[in-house]
């Protein structure tokens, strides 16, 4: 249930982000143009801006939920297991309590900006544009809050692997294995050594 949830929410984070870019792309790609041929966009510099601050919030959601932020798993997996649970869950307490204290301003923030509009756009209002700010605290938190179970284990386990590594060669290539048991290398070996038996 957890894995079809995080499945389906990692799927929403990046849509979005894949829409986000797209949109960037053909907003600058049609600045340019404009400015070329000597008519500016009068309202691009603001809402490119604006779409590159939500780029930042919807895709560091999403990569909080791929673990891809940056990290030192090498100093925690030195850690004796005890210890390394313990860095882990203040860790992720200090992350909760950041972007708690984040979603919390930034609905305050969307109060103090009630009737304002962009200069360049004044249909548009700046509630709108800067509800990413505790939409994206919140997004992130659920991403934390997905992650929390298998970051736990991997505390109380082997350790972290770090998130480049993982993709390139896959989650069982990457994290370790338990040691294969080796109660059967023994007659193995020695019916090798003398396949028609012992010899005298």
């Amino acid at each position: 249930m957890l894995d079809r949830l995080r499945t389906g929410f990692e799927w929403v984070l990046e849509t979005i982000v894949i829409l986000l870019v797209s949109a960037l792309t053909l907003l600058i790609i049609a600045g340019f143009v404009c400015r070329y041929f000597g008519s500016s966009l009068t309202w691009y510099d603001e809402v490119a801006s604006i779409g590159l601050a939500w780029l930042t919030y919807y895709g560091s959601a999403l990569a909080a939920l791929k673990g891809a932020h940056i990290g030192f798993p090498g100093l925690v997996n030195a850690m004796p297991p005890s210890f390394r649970l313990l860095a882990t869950l203040f860790a992720e307490a200090c992350v909760f309590l950041f972007f708690g204290v984040l979603a919390w301003t930034g609905w305050e923030v969307l109060m103090v900006l009630e009737g304002d509009t962009l200069v360049s756009l004044p249909s548009v209002p700046l509630q709108l544009t800067q509800s990413v700010i505790p939409v994206g605290a919140v997004l992130f938190m659920i991403a934390e809050a997905l992650r929390l179970p298998r970051v736990l284990a991997d505390a109380r386990g082997h350790g972290f692997v770090d998130h480049e590594l993982e993709d390139a060669l896959g989650a069982d290539l990457a994290r370790p294995q338990p040691p294969r048991s080796t109660t059967n290398a023994a007659p193995i070996a020695r019916a090798t050594a003398y396949p028609e038996g012992p010899r005298p």
